[in-house]
Order: structure tokens, then sequence, then C-alpha cells
């Protein structure tokens, strides 16, 4: 424990020009590290998460029956999917909740090129922040770096999915039978925008539970380079 002690130390007051020589000066254990090795670990962290947890979000119900992910209405939308089953259409409603998944689902294949190419750009600088950093530092670090990019290139691809799942008529359909019941107030919410802002957070918290799990269980390190990188934050 000492020797991480030390080594933690070491790597927030250090300059990264001066970090290797320090760390050839370290135990055996934690010298053989090299810079590279300590962003490569890191690296791959983030491709298993991405690898292992986001690919399931694509799959049927891969936000639908997952509960940490599962789209729910919005605020504006609870007040029309209770009415509907007021009257007798809940079958609709349970519908109109199923399509904002499957939209979701079917969109996120689209954030991997986008991931992978954030990745590749982790710095020794970033590595050293995310292996010292929270449970959730690799996924923060991820969330900065491809937010923007991943909402750009989600927001269409949601457009084209509503229509590719049927959702847009679905909830065309939902919304004008809303409107038409008498005394309520008229709704048009932004869905397309609603369910982009929701699917990104599915994305990220999937990606978290895989850096959790390798940062907190040494079963999860799944190769050489991880367990040595990881062995570092124990």
């Amino acid at each position: 424990m000492k020797k991480i002690f030390a080594f933690v130390i070491i790597l927030n007051f250090t300059a990264c020009a001066e970090l290797q020589q320090v760390i050839d000066q370290l135990p055996d254990e934690v010298s053989s590290l090299s810079e590279s090795e300590i962003g490569a670990g890191l690296r791959q962290a983030l491709d298993l998460g991405i690898d292992k947890q986001v690919t399931k979000l694509t799959q049927k119900d891969g936000f639908f029956k997952n509960d940490l992910v599962k789209i729910v209405l919005p605020e504006e939308l609870k007040k029309v999917d209770k009415a509907l089953r007021d009257i007798g259409l809940s079958s609709l409603a349970d519908e109109g909740l199923k399509v904002l998944n499957r939209a979701a689902e079917d969109a996120v294949s689209e954030a991997t090129p986008i991931f992978v190419s954030a990745v590749k750009d982790i710095t020794f600088a970033d590595a050293k922040n995310i292996l010292l950093g929270n449970n959730d530092a690799a996924t923060q670090y991820l969330t900065s770096k491809t937010q923007t990019a991943l909402y750009a290139k989600f927001n269409p691809v949601i457009k084209s999915s509503f229509s590719k799942v049927g959702a847009d008529q679905i909830w065309a359909n939902l919304i004008n039978k809303y409107n038409a019941i008498p005394f309520t107030s008229n709704v048009n919410p932004d869905l397309t925008d609603y369910v982009t802002s929701e699917a990104l957070k599915g994305v990220y918290t999937m990606i978290a539970v895989e850096e959790k799990e390798i940062r907190s269980k040494s079963s999860s390190r799944t190769t050489d380079l991880l367990r040595k990188v990881f062995a570092l934050q124990d």
C-alpha cells in the first residue's frame, strides 16, 4: 500500500516529462509500466466498455428491458399516457413507450466510430487523471470528448429511426387522440430531442457500469495490461 501511495503522489505532483525517470526508480512491479502502457491500459478499458456494454444497447430490448437505461416518458407526456389509459387505450400507450426505446436501440450503433476516435486520442495526462480519478473518471472523460459530436450524430439518426420503427406515426396518433380529448391542453413535444438526450445518457451509463467493474473487480480485468494498470489504483 505504501508503494502505491508513493506512486499516486508522484503522479499528481511530477511533470509528465520527468515522470518516466521517476517511475524507473520505483519497485519493479510499478516501474515496469511505461507512460505508453498506462495510456494503452486506459484505452483498453474504454474499448472493453464500448464493445461489451454499448453493443448490448443496439439489440432488441437493449434499452426497453434494461432498467438502468430504459427511456420513460417525459413529464409532458405522462399526462398523455394517463389520459389515454383512462379512456381504454392502454395498448396504444404501451406501444408508444416501446417505440421510443426501439428508436434509441436502432441509433446507438452510430456511436461506436465516434467513441473509437475519442479513445485513440487519450494522452498520458488524460490517462493519469482517469486512473487516479473517481470510479467513473474514464466515462466522464469520454462524455466530455464525445457528447457534442454524438448529439449531432444521434439527432438525425433518431429522427430517421422514428420513421423506421414506426414511432412517428404511433406518436402522431397518440398525440392527436390526446389533443382531441375535451378539456385537455394540446401538447406537441420534441420527441427527437428527448430520445436523443436519453439515448446518450444510456450509452454513458453502460460504459460507466463496465468501468466500475474493471476498477472494483480484478476478475473483470481480462488482460495482463488491465491487471497491471488498474493494480496501481487498488
